[in-house]
């Protein structure tokens, strides 16, 4: 496996891609149910919750509409520092939600006194947070946050994107406060994409009810129907559900905590790296992403002149999102990449920069 420091789709490991081969059965036997209902139980462990996971058939992008549909009538607040929290106020927007934004340029955090003065001035059903924005590699202080809106809008629901963090990181949906989280599986899941996968609580069951032109896919009083049979309401990738049942035993089985671990070594293991080639941290301090790291472009780097030198060691850095392409470059140390891999590629630049 010849890793890719891309923030997904990440590599997947070939025993995890051999469980896809395995042959099919019907979605609604006992054999399968078996499997999605292990599946499900053991995610309850990864995302520090008692309460339902769902998993579903699309993107990290589906869960966010997902929260939108099920969980506010009309009053959204969209907490937004980057492309991906912006695509969740575009999002609300589009299902007809009245949506206002707490938003900073991105590279900085949104923190708690911005959240709280939003709630003050007016009443919302719920908040969206994205607790790592992959576009830029700040992490959210989502735990701080999520205190505020408990303490100044306790009936305002708690939605939280965390596809760039959540087992790469320990977010602790229960003991946070949270509402809703997910996260997709091509990140530090290391998955093929194709699934997203979605704690809700029972508080955010109850607003579900209440809340009229849910849809019929991401209805999650429909799905919730279906997990109580250990199904889903359509076919379910079901290859997609054979890896993601093997890759959680393999997650568990190098421990949580010795995984969260490895992630926030190779975070700082980056950072310290740029820090001392004088190459500034696009993220500030206290807010740096565990799984990513973002760099601003020195003027003599080019990332895609970078990729092809470095092709012929299969290695691969990704260039920076949106408005930042050009401009800075991210370290996906993330999934199953490996100090050691870490390692190779940083002094793969440090040749590259060589003479420049």
């Amino acid at each position: 496996m010849s890793p890719m420091f891309v923030p997904g789709p990440v590599d997947v490991s070939p025993d995890v891609l051999q469980q896809q081969t395995r042959a099919m059965m019907p979605h609604r036997s006992k054999d399968f149910e078996t499997i999605f209902q292990r599946s499900a139980d053991k995610l309850r462990q990864i995302f520090y919750t008692q309460y339902r996971i769902f998993i579903m058939t699309n993107s990290g992008s589906g869960a966010q509409e997902s929260a939108v549909r099920n969980l506010a009538k009309e009053r959204v607040l969209n907490c937004v520092n980057g492309a991906f929290a912006k695509r969740w106020y575009d999002v609300a927007i589009a299902n007809g939600k009245m949506a206002d934004k707490v938003e900073v340029p991105i590279g900085q955090a949104i923190l708690p006194e911005m959240v709280e003065e939003a709630l003050k001035k007016q009443k919302y059903e719920l908040i969206t947070l994205v607790h790592n924005e992959t576009s830029s590699g700040v992490q959210n202080p989502v735990k701080e946050i999520a205190e505020v809106v408990h303490r100044v809008s306790p009936d305002t629901l708690i939605a939280v994107d965390a596809v760039s963090s959540l087992g790469g990181t320990k977010i602790e949906m229960d003991a946070w406060g949270l509402d809703v989280m997910f996260t997709s599986s091509q990140k530090c899941l290391a998955l093929p994409p194709g699934i997203a996968l979605i704690g809700v609580n029972d508080r955010a069951m109850a607003r579900a009810a209440e809340v009229p032109y849910r849809g019929w896919y991401f209805d999650y009083l429909l799905l919730e129907k279906h997990r109580l049979k250990d199904s889903t309401p359509m076919t379910p990738a079901m290859s997609l559900i054979y890896a993601l049942d093997y890759q959680i035993d393999r997650m568990l089985a190098e421990g949580l905590e010795n995984r969260f671990a490895r992630h926030s070594a190779m975070a700082k293991y980056s950072q310290d790296w740029a820090t001392k080639k004088g190459w500034p941290l696009f993220a500030p301090e206290g807010y740096r992403s565990q799984t990513i790291t973002v760099v601003v472009n020195p003027p003599t780097f080019d990332c895609a002149e970078f990729n092809k030198f470095i092709a012929p060691r299969n290695l691969r850095l990704a260039n920076g999102y949106g408005d930042m392409k050009g401009k800075t470059f991210r370290i996906a140390h993330m999934a199953e990449i490996q100090m050691n891999d870490l390692e190779n590629l940083l002094s793969g630049i440090d040749e590259f920069m060589q003479g420049k």
